[in-house]
């Protein structure tokens, strides 16, 4: 099955998705901030199947979220470790997280909690403003075009509305 590419949208949600919109690799990506760094570990914790693994990783090294490095050499043993792309990636895992506890918890309560060892508290992702530090809500963002939007779909009346001036 061939698969749209968002790649070149102009819209950092698509060209994200396009990496990272499969549940798989937001797994694997879990799993990496939980400490796991080998392939037959992340076969273990997700039960996923190993070609739909090799798939994820690679997709994640060619994004440039995830390095290759070999830990053994006979055989060649690879762990994947995140690089500051990867790493930067984390508050958005925190923020599905903490919408999950919210919205999809049952009654046995939130599954993994979230500790944040600088101020010894247990902690859940907020999105904030960063100008201002006020919470974002939908309603209080209008959008507008950035320098990298296309001008030529600026002439387009279904696209234009959208933003404001």
């Amino acid at each position: 099955m061939r698969r749209t590419s968002f790649d070149s949208w102009p819209c950092s949600i698509a060209r994200t998705v396009d990496i990272l919109g499969d549940g798989w690799t937001l797994l694997v990506l879990r799993e990496v901030f939980y400490g796991e760094s080998r392939f037959d570990g992340f076969i273990t914790s997700l039960g996923i199947a190993r070609n739909t693994l090799t798939d994820r990783l690679r997709r994640l090294e060619e994004a440039g979220l995830l390095k290759r490095r070999a830990y053994r050499s006979d055989p060649v043993r690879h762990e994947y470790l995140l690089t500051e792309k990867g790493r930067d990636f984390f508050g958005v895992l925190a923020a599905i997280n903490a919408w999950g506890d919210r919205w999809l918890t049952g009654d046995d309560g939130i599954p993994v909690v979230m500790h944040h060892t600088a101020c010894d508290h247990d902690t859940q992702a907020k999105v904030v403003c960063s100008s201002c530090g006020e919470s974002l809500h939908h309603q209080d963002i209008a959008v507008r075009t950035g320098p990298g939007y296309p001008a030529r779909l600026l002439d387009d009346p279904g696209i234009s509305r959208r933003f404001s001036s």
